[in-house]
């Protein structure tokens, strides 16, 4: 599964994703934003969460996105 959706793109997704997880890199980011499972692993390890923590955090993450996405059409 990949993160961004058609109308859910990354560029406009990485500041609030920046915000809720700060230890974020961009130089980092970009080469996961396509691959969830890669992402989830990526925030576990950089923010000292479990696997299940951050599947979790990233499936609130991507629901609030998508209604940012549903606001924005």
């Amino acid at each position: 599964m990949t993160i961004p959706q058609a109308s859910m793109r990354w560029d406009r997704m990485y500041p609030r994703a920046k915000q809720r997880f700060p230890h974020l890199r961009s130089e980092s980011v970009p080469s996961l934003a396509g691959d969830r499972d890669g992402f989830v692993a990526y925030l576990a390890r950089t923010h000292h969460l479990t696997l299940r923590e951050a599947r979790e955090e990233v499936d609130d993450f991507l629901f609030t996105e998508s209604l940012h996405a549903e606001l924005d059409t």
